[in-house]
């Protein structure tokens, strides 16, 4: 079988690409020009730059064109971790700092090696948890607003288990997820998986466009709406509590469930209740102690509607069945004791203290972030591309993340989210120098 007439074009371009003959940030001729130049229909060169899109080689942009892609792999949802140089810092991944939880790890272990039943541990966990661990849960739940009986929560390895034991319990193949047009990459990971569309919202300057997110709806048989209501990944905004109560009536007259990931939400203790508790008989509340304790607890906790408890549990069942007997106590325990409350205050202080510097020197950026998280969101300049500054910075020793990592629409802007939680704090101000001169000397 003869290949189709375009596919020699597609490939004779991609080699220039991948050879350096057409360099990152290449402007490619219009779809009209490409077509003229090498005689085929408007269609079939929008087929073409189409086949290169998928293949990660251009990216075209609305009233701008379709310019080449920096190929060093620095970019994306899965970018390469591989320097060319050896290692300044990682700014693409949230890590806060743990050494002070050394002597709370030595003594949380040895008093669970002299507890009277340690043999426990070792059994196989019921999905969801033991009753008892749950309880603590649901106790500790109190002080964020949700009041919640122990057999509504659901115990996980992790908040991304959670998120998708849900989806693996409410959704098929082919349902539509609602979310921001920026939003948590995990969730783009596990709707692939699954077979799910995301439909983007667009955004204001202060959450999404709720007027749009209610055309959407009502246009469309969205099956749920994925919300970071507090302390939102990656743009940082809180959302108030009038835009919360309108986006469960959105939810409510469309009869759609809600899906509320409160990882990042401890960092803000001035946020108006969770989502979950206006609107408890349709949404997932989904939080883990990854950021407020330690990266490597693969501990989380999903609060679930009723009605869909017994489809959670078995969400949880095909999965990993059960989760891991020592994490669970030893998470548990330090929730118990009031560890995690306290990890989490110091969190906070952490945060701040690192925001501060980040403002201080990114001052003549356009950078915005939550004045207590441990992240910010840095739109380049005009002219910049997000890749291209990516590879900038991986040749400086910095790791970033783009912003097409988190974007769910078509065209993601040029911006960078900036995690600020990894390096030592007396190194943050000099890493982030050397990120704004970076940048700075880049040719607009």
């Amino acid at each position: 079988m003869r290949p189709a007439a375009y596919k020699p074009i597609v490939d004779r371009l991609a080699a220039a690409i991948r050879t350096g003959g057409l360099p990152a940030g290449t402007k490619l001729p219009t779809h009209r020009a490409l077509a003229a130049e090498h005689r085929i229909a408007l269609a079939t060169a929008t087929r073409v730059y189409a086949e290169l899109t998928t293949m990660g080689l251009v990216a075209g942009e609305p009233g701008r064109g379709t310019f080449v892609r920096d190929q060093h792999g620095h970019d994306g949802i899965e970018p390469d971790r591989r320097l060319p140089v050896p290692r300044t810092a990682d700014l693409s991944f949230n890590q806060p700092p743990a050494t002070e939880q050394t002597p709370q790890l030595r003594h949380a272990l040895r008093e669970l090696s002299t507890s009277g039943n340690l043999e426990a541990v070792l059994y196989q966990q019921p999905p969801g948890g033991r009753s008892h661990e749950r309880a603590i849960v649901a106790t500790y739940l109190l002080d964020r607003g949700i009041d919640t009986p122990p057999a509504g929560v659901f115990l996980t390895n992790g908040a991304q288990q959670g998120l998708d034991a849900v989806l693996s319990a409410t959704t098929r193949p082919g349902d539509v997820i609602a979310t921001d047009a920026l939003t948590y990459p995990g969730l783009k990971i596990l709707a692939a998986a699954r077979f799910l569309e995301i439909a983007p919202v667009p955004l204001t300057a202060h959450g999404p466009d709720l007027d749009a997110l209610e055309r959407l709806c009502a246009a469309r048989p969205v099956r749920a709406i994925y919300t970071i209501p507090t302390v939102h990944n990656p743009l940082g905004w809180t959302l108030d509590q009038a835009t919360r109560e309108r986006l469960v009536g959105i939810a409510r007259t469309q009869d759609t469930l809600l899906i509320e990931d409160a990882t990042y939400a401890f960092l803000d203790e001035y946020a108006p209740p969770p989502v979950q508790t206006t609107a408890p008989e349709r949404t997932f509340y989904i939080s883990g102690l990854s950021k407020n304790v330690a990266t490597g607890l693969r501990f989380g906790f999903t609060v679930a509607p009723d009605e869909h408890a017994r489809a959670l549990t078995r969400g949880l069942r095909t999965t990993t069945w059960g989760i891991s007997g020592i994490v669970t106590a030893l998470a548990t325990g330090w929730i118990h004791d009031g560890t995690v409350t306290r990890l989490e205050k110091d969190r906070r202080d952490d945060a701040r203290t690192r925001q501060h510097i980040a403002r201080a020197a990114l001052t003549d950026l356009d950078y915005t972030a939550h004045p207590s998280s441990y992240f910010g969101w840095l739109r380049l300049p005009e002219g910049i591309r997000a890749d291209q500054a990516a590879a900038a910075l991986a040749g400086e020793g910095i790791l970033v993340s783009t912003a097409d990592a988190f974007s769910t629409a078509p065209h993601p802007p040029h911006a960078l989210r900036l995690a600020l939680a990894t390096p030592a704090r007396e190194d943050l101000p000099d890493v982030l120098e050397r990120l704004r001169a970076t940048i700075a000397a880049m040719p607009w």
